[in-house]
């Protein structure tokens, strides 16, 4: 069960065919390829009760001779760990019958039996006494709440996690524990988090078990052109060593990048276009495809915007590599949102920013502050009159 160096967990890469074998936008031919994956997974690692969900989702057939087979692979199997257990507990000492306890949760958790793999790591901690064994634990069910996209159930884990690290705990553990966390927050649209320990991760990355390194890169450029100002940006990212090694191999990412960086307008808009498809086929990306193309075009447009107090439709439509009907209505849609300062001018063709005065607006927010908790005191003190 466990992952060796440079690997993915089984069932995790299990999972990403999964979704891929259900995504409208794969083709059929690579479809049938990724069926025959999915059962051959499903066959070798007896995960019974998923082949009869699949099965019953039209996704896999249903063949009552395989599912049986696998039941009673199961069944035998489960007597053989019981027996172990029994033994343990009988005849050696406390960290066989761990080892016992533990080789029942792993095998629950290889047949897909998410309950039960749950209550049995349960009755694995209670025999645990070592922080970093306990951790081993937390990261399985982690592993676990990735798999079934059970975002409670990784948060839980999560906070689990940071309260067994404050009685101590090793540095290498506490990394992979900010890539686990990297990759809930991306998972729950928290992009501005995941950046941040994604980048705290880059020279520590040792996750190999839920993705590779080029993956890890792949999502911490994405999150970080979201969340970073231009400085951060250039210093973390654009000039990053670790970053620079691996970027090549993952198409369109660098001119992505760079062309952001550089503000080269029209290869940005070219490269976004070929890194869709990699976004949308992401089992964690893809249910936030629509918004990180809203967050990255407000990035575009604001920092094109940035140098002008003024600039004509025309112009900017050329700069981008668009029309100027398709600026409009671009514009249009994040002015009427409050994501761009600026206002279109349609008769002349123009558009003039309007950015906010940031110290302007703080002395408004602390008046406003100030006539509330007024109104808050004149209350109080009318009721204490009383």
């Amino acid at each position: 069960m466990e992952a060796q160096d440079g690997t993915q967990q089984q069932h995790i890469a299990l999972a990403h065919k999964l979704f891929l074998l259900t995504h409208p936008d794969v083709d059929d031919i690579e479809k049938v390829r990724l069926r025959d994956e999915v059962l051959d997974a499903v066959k070798t690692r007896d995960m019974a009760s998923l082949y009869e969900s699949l099965a019953a989702a039209s996704v896999l057939e249903m063949d009552t001779a395989v599912l049986d087979c696998m039941r009673k692979r199961i069944e035998d199997e489960l007597k053989t760990l019981d027996d172990k257990i029994a033994d343990a507990e009988e005849n050696l000492g406390e960290s066989e019958v761990r080892e016992a306890h533990l080789a029942k949760s792993l095998f629950f958790i290889r047949i897909g039996d998410k309950e039960k793999a749950l209550e049995q790591l349960k009755t694995t901690e209670g025999k645990t006494v070592a922080a970093g064994q306990k951790m081993d634990l937390v990261f399985y069910i982690l592993q676990l709440g990735f798999f079934y996209m059970d975002f409670d159930l990784v948060s839980k884990s999560i906070d689990k996690a940071k309260n067994l690290f404050e009685g101590g705990g090793d540095w290498e553990r506490k990394n992979r524990l900010k890539v686990y966390e990297g990759l809930y927050c991306m998972s729950t649209r928290n992009f501005k988090k995941a950046a941040s320990l994604f980048l705290d991760s880059i020279s520590t990355f040792t996750t190999y078990e839920i993705f590779s390194y080029d993956t890890f890169i792949f999502y911490t450029v994405l999150t970080s052109i979201i969340s970073l100002d231009r400085v951060s940006l250039k210093q973390k990212v654009v000039d990053a060593p670790e970053i620079l090694t691996v970027i090549g191999k993952i198409p369109h990412l660098s001119e992505f990048l760079n062309s952001l960086y550089g503000c080269h307008f029209k290869s940005f808009f070219s490269a976004f276009s070929g890194l869709t498809e990699q976004i949308k086929l992401d089992r964690y990306l893809q249910p936030h495809f629509r918004y990180y193309m809203r967050e990255v075009c407000t990035v575009v447009y604001s920092q094109f915007l940035e140098s002008y107090k003024s600039v004509t439709m025309e112009a900017m439509a050329a700069a981008f590599g668009v029309s100027i009907g398709f600026i409009d209505q671009e514009l249009s849609r994040f002015i009427a949102t409050g994501k761009l300062h600026c206002k279109i001018d349609k008769v002349a063709g123009i558009l003039e920013t309007n950015r906010p005065d940031a110290k302007n607006a703080l002395y408004q927010a602390t008046i406003k502050q100030g006539d509330f908790l007024l109104n808050r005191i004149q209350k109080l003190s009318r009721v204490i009159d009383l």
